[in-house]
């Protein structure tokens, strides 16, 4: 696979789309975590949130997929995103310093995420959108 210098990381509890943009196309990796989450049952006074911990060799495999990034971006549902974001910045300072936003995005196709990620990087021809914006 070709590096390219912007990537784009679409995640939630299922999975982890990311996508490397450049100039030339782009690639697309699709990881899934090895343990499907589990669904825990909260009960009343008991300790914990009732929420599984996010599995950390699912959130290597992307920091893996991510490594030779210039640039990263972080769009997800819920709080996947976060966890990531929080993964790289703590674990993989040299890869989390790379992290350029985090932003919500509920479930965008891969061409949209494509196009958010162009038009975030301002990649492509005549782009002269501001960085940001919203899926």
């Amino acid at each position: 696979m070709p590096t390219h210098f912007h990537a784009i990381v679409w995640i939630d509890h299922s999975q982890a789309k990311v996508f490397h943009i450049g100039l030339s196309g782009d690639d697309e990796v699709v990881l899934h975590p090895h343990m499907p989450t589990r669904h825990l049952h909260h009960k009343a006074n008991s300790i914990g949130s009732g929420h599984a911990g996010f599995d950390k060799e699912f959130l290597a495999q992307v920091m893996n997929a991510v490594s030779d990034a210039g640039e990263i971006l972080i769009i997800g549902p819920a709080g996947a995103k976060t966890e990531l974001a929080k993964f790289l910045r703590e674990q993989h300072s040299h890869i989390g310093d790379r992290i350029v936003a985090v932003q919500a995005a509920d479930h965008p196709t891969d061409r949209e995420i494509v196009a958010f990620a162009k038009q975030y990087f301002k990649i492509g021809p005549g782009r002269v959108t501001a960085a940001g914006g919203s899926l």
